[in-house]
């Protein structure tokens, strides 16, 4: 039989359990708002982890496509500054670019067979 009273003779009063239940551990209150934030911040924010990481996803491929575009840019400047001081680049450009000839040559265009599966 169990004992109802404790040592000093005055009876024992019962366990509370908090009102918790099985989630006991999780009394503290301020537990419980830390981690509310933490669930609210990673899913439910408007700004949350999914979205910081598209948006570096996307940042990162704006960086590249930059690199792309300014090596495209120093190669076409170079490509002008040739034109504007070499004879032989305008003509080599005009013939390679827009199939220019001079009157007394014949031009044969020649092309690889595409492979079509």
């Amino acid at each position: 039989m169990e004992n109802n009273f404790n040592n000093t003779g005055s009876p024992k009063a019962p366990k509370k359990t908090g009102g918790f239940g099985k989630f006991s551990r999780l009394k503290n209150k301020y537990l419980l708002a830390g981690s509310f934030f933490i669930v609210w911040m990673f899913f439910f924010d408007p700004k949350d982890w999914g979205v910081a990481f598209e948006k570096n996803a996307k940042l990162k491929e704006l960086q590249n496509s930059e690199l792309h575009l300014s090596n495209t840019i120093q190669e076409t400047k170079d490509e002008l500054s040739q034109l504007k001081n070499n004879a032989q680049t305008i003509e080599k450009y005009a013939r390679e670019k827009y199939l220019m000839k001079k009157d007394n040559e014949d031009i044969f265009i020649v092309s690889s067979p595409t492979t079509t599966k």
